[in-house]
């Protein structure tokens, strides 16, 4: 429906921090007590908080529009447009506005206990299109973040046997950047994602629930260019395994077909400039598709084997506990998922009318191809409208109008990927997956929006 023919509603963002510091302390003690509900309680009473509310709305509702009369925002010329501004690069690397100073990476209580092994949420309500801002990017981290001095840092590539290549080398930064490269977008997805909502709903917005996820544009050398000038025999060796120079000596295996395919990178670059110290710097694997824990930071080793390594994190960890009891290992996949962002948990409806219904979607197996979205639950599903370019295992945003009622509505998304996969509800996923597992959540998110226009995240069958 056209936005000509309703009146446009205002939407409230939502609160940036729902628990202080206070509540993490208790939020810790809960855990250690064993208590399995303690972070969903510590959103909630936070969320619950009057004044905090308050706050929120009057910072939303700070300069209405009037309803009679001039707009004072129009009729008097404000300072910036009768004075001399700021001069040029007072700072050498801008900065947002102090008026976005909100909109940041935050970590979740209750998730982990300590700092430096620890996680960062992407703000996703707050972002437009598909990039990330390298600021804003999401962090999983095993044992804290360095600041790497890129000439002293090396890669070295070998074999688990001798006959797997001809040659075991070591690059240095500089080698390695005179190389022919390729810049390509991706999406980087942690395996828990969404993971705190599998038996029941935990935290409030979308930033906790799917903000494990971020996009960005890699730039970096194709591992297989590596692997040529050391002579690999692809026969034999059908794996290959990245270690981080970081105190977890993070290690995955990665099948060689990816790496035969020129997908995986080896990169430096990001968003058009060198990696974050955060993210990697200044060498990482980029494994497109693949959840984030096997992109790893801080890359210094590359073997190349004929079989998989089994390291802890990929048989203690980052496997998926089954009804049975028994677990899955190798399950790397990200699989098609969506979200809306907006309208999405914390955020309020503050009129009638006319809304853009907007979020995420995005496959490990490829291209997004369709997302529907419904406002009934289910009952009823519309086609939304992808936002150009749509790329191979990357973010696409989706968009569609909707004029709200003033009822109450269930807004949900449903993605299909060019591999004929289609996003699973709830109910289909825990028939295979039993309710819990930790990794690879890809449930469709359910949004309820209450008569008095404040949303809430809840969960279908």
């Amino acid at each position: 429906m056209s936005s000509s023919r309703a009146p446009s509603g205002r939407l409230q963002k939502a609160p940036e921090n729902f628990v202080d510091a206070a509540g993490v302390r208790t939020v810790f003690a809960q855990a250690k007590a064993g208590r399995r509900d303690f972070i969903r309680q510590a959103f909630a009473s936070a969320a619950a908080g009057a004044a905090a509310l308050a706050a929120t709305r009057a910072r939303a509702q700070a300069n209405p529009v009037p309803a009679s009369g001039g707009d004072p925002n129009i009729l008097e010329l404000p300072e910036h447009s009768k004075g001399l501004g700021q001069p040029v690069v007072t700072d050498g690397y801008g900065t947002p506005s102090r008026y976005e100073a909100n909109v940041q990476r935050r970590q979740s209580p209750g998730l982990t206990q300590t700092a430096q092994a620890s996680v960062s949420f992407a703000p996703l309500q707050s972002l437009f299109g598909i990039v990330t801002p390298s600021g804003l990017h999401f962090e999983r981290h095993h044992q804290g973040w360095w600041d790497v001095d890129p000439s002293k840092h090396r890669l070295m590539i070998n074999a688990a046997e001798p006959t797997l290549l001809k040659r075991p080398m070591v690059f240095t930064m500089d080698e390695i950047m005179r190389m022919p490269s390729a810049s390509r977008f991706h999406f980087i997805e942690c395996g828990a994602n969404s993971g705190m909502e599998w038996g029941n709903v935990a935290v409030p917005t979308v930033q906790y629930t799917h903000g494990m996820l971020s996009c960005s544009e890699f730039t970096g050398v194709p591992l297989r260019l590596l692997l040529d000038q050391c002579g690999v025999d692809y026969k034999k060796a059908r794996y290959v395994l990245g270690e981080g120079a970081d105190g977890s000596s993070m290690t995955r295996t990665v099948p060689m077909e990816l790496v035969e395919r020129g997908e995986v990178l080896v990169a430096y670059g990001q968003n058009g400039e060198m990696l974050r110290p955060e993210n990697g710097y200044p060498l990482r694997l980029v494994v497109p598709g693949v959840q984030g824990v096997s992109w790893v930071k801080y890359l210094r080793r590359i073997e190349v084997g004929d079989q998989p390594w089994a390291t802890k994190d990929e048989t203690l960890h980052y496997v998926d506990l089954m009804p049975d009891g028994l677990h899955r290992q190798y399950t790397s996949l990200q699989e098609c998922k969506s979200v809306v962002t907006t309208p999405s948990g914390g955020q309020v409806l503050l009129d009638k009318g006319f809304y853009n219904v907007s979020g995420l979607a995005w496959s490990g197996r490829g291209k997004v191809v369709k997302v529907d979205v419904t406002v009934d639950g289910g009952r009823n599903w519309r086609v939304a409208r992808l936002e150009q370019p749509v790329m191979s295992k990357c973010l696409t945003r989706f968009n569609i109008d909707w004029v709200w009622d003033g009822k109450p509505a269930i807004v949900q998304s449903r993605a299909s990927d060019d591999s004929g996969y289609v996003q699973p509800t709830y109910r289909q996923l825990r028939a295979v997956r039993g309710s819990r597992s930790i990794y690879h959540n890809n449930a469709i998110q359910s949004w309820l929006v209450q008569e008095s226009g404040e949303v809430k995240n809840v969960q279908l069958g």
